[in-house]
């Protein structure tokens, strides 16, 4: 319906502002606004409603108690994400490239044909999926574990877990569950296990991962702003005719991941789980590890290209005029390049683990939480760029302003570096004390069954 809308917006005359006349545009009526930025609105909220949903049923459809199909689910994410960022590929190319040069409607025409045709296969094929039965609000159980851990504050947790509430193991064979064994994580919680009642922290223990997160997707929202930014600022001619649209510079983070995914899943897994003897070669919170210290190097990597065209501009006096440089936007590669590795460690890593510690209630929940970390950081990264930008424009020498020549934005990739690093190292300590949930420790078992196992 979003989609609907905006092209709608578009393309009927009523809908969209009188065209331009020379340098003089003139503005949208309240109606044209209203209706185009209610389509906004509607895409945001239907994406809020289907992305974490989507994942969390194409993972279900996997049987946790098959050995060959949770071996196969180890890879489901990967290829999930690969499947995502072909989407992305496409639409930071094509659709851009049609939207600036043959039509908007054109251009917001085919997505919205695209859903249309998603839907009718997704509409189609659900007979053949594999349901779950609703098991009741995720959060209601959040809210009673809490509630049953305050009201038995008072007493004391047992030092043998197993003294601790628990279902009988008939009930998990009977209902194809996987138990969740204590944790140490937010100890607290478990009082709301002492006798009779209550659950544990398994879905608790993932918020302090969340926020460790926030950090990292607000240097990502680097991508889609400063970093275009900086490109609007460069030569960007391909030959006589064409001209590079500095948005269409992510597609390079996206041909990044998709290369890098495929490498991971296909070569690196099946290299280090030979040392590691884990069937995901190493642990989900090492893969993120990885991306994060690799978010560090982009925007150190970022500081230095930007120092680099800095010194170009003054030397050209276009640090005053604010004129374009006559410098290939394509010495922005590097730090695009390195934001697609982030993505294929970091993202994808991401995803997976809050899926997959998430307790068997909890699984669209879980997802859900993981991706409000990019709404968090997107407004972090505003509010930061503000702080910072108000604080160095007081002591005369500003960071960040409109002109990115006579500005100072190497020096805020590298505070961004820092505030990365600092993040780093406090996912670091969380990592090192984290406890993986049994099940997940359980795959080296599945994977011993594959050995013996001929694969059909």
């Amino acid at each position: 319906m979003g989609m609907v809308l905006l092209s709608l917006s578009v393309s009927l005359p009523a809908l969209k502002p009188p065209p331009c006349d020379g340098s003089v545009c003139p503005p949208a009526s309240a109606l044209q606004l209203g209706f185009f930025f209610a389509g906004l609105y509607i895409v945001a909220f239907g994406t809020g409603g289907t992305k974490p949903n989507i994942s969390t049923i194409g993972a279900d459809q996997f049987d946790e108690f098959d050995p060959q199909e949770k071996m196969h689910k180890i890879s489901f994410f990967n290829w999930w994400m690969f499947s995502i960022y072909v989407g992305i590929l496409f639409s930071s190319t094509v659709l851009v490239y049609l939207q600036d040069n043959v039509s908007w409607s054109i251009g917001y025409g085919i997505p919205t044909l695209g859903l249309l045709i998603s839907i009718a296969i997704f509409l189609f094929g659900i007979k053949l999926y594999r349901h779950k039965l609703p098991q009741g609000s995720p959060l209601t159980r959040m809210v009673k574990v809490v509630a049953a851990a305050l009201w038995k504050w008072r007493l004391p947790v047992p030092a043998d877990a197993k003294e601790l509430h628990e279902l009988e193991l008939e009930v998990y064979t009977r209902t194809r569950k996987f138990r969740m064994d204590s944790t140490d994580s937010m100890r607290f919680l478990n009082k709301a296990a002492v006798k009779e009642d209550g659950g544990g922290d398994e879905a608790g223990v993932q918020l302090p991962v969340n926020v460790l997160m926030f950090v990292p997707c607000t240097l990502n929202a680097q991508t889609h702003t400063l970093f275009i930014k900086q490109g609007t600022t460069l030569d960007r001619h391909m030959g006589p005719h064409f001209q590079v649209p500095p948005a269409a510079l992510t597609a390079f983070i996206t041909l990044t991941t998709l290369v890098a995914v495929v490498v991971y899943d296909r070569l690196f897994v099946s290299a280090v789980r030979r040392y590691t003897k884990n069937p995901r070669g190493i642990t989900l919170l090492k893969r993120m590890g990885i991306g994060m210290f690799m978010q560090i190097l982009s925007m150190a990597t970022a500081s230095v290209v930007e120092n680099r065209r800095l010194a170009y501009a003054r030397r050209h006096g276009l640090d005053v005029t604010g004129g374009q440089l006559p410098l290939t936007i394509f010495v922005l590669l590097p730090q695009f390049v390195l934001m697609g590795l982030v993505d294929a460690f970091l993202a994808v890593g991401k995803i997976e683990f809050f899926y997959d510690q998430a307790p068997e209630s909890m699984k669209s929940l879980g997802t859900a939480l993981s991706l409000t970390a990019y709404g968090i950081g997107n407004i972090i990264s505003t509010f930061v760029l503000s702080i910072v930008t108000r604080v160095t424009r007081e002591r005369g020498n500003a960071w960040v302003t409109n002109n990115l020549n006579a500005s100072n934005l190497d020096y805020y990739y590298a505070f961004l570096a820092v505030l990365g690093a600092i993040n780093f190292l406090a996912f670091v300590a969380f990592s090192v004390k984290y406890r993986y949930k049994t099940e997940s420790v359980g795959l080296q078992a599945e994977r011993t069954k594959l050995q013996l196992e001929p694969m059909a």
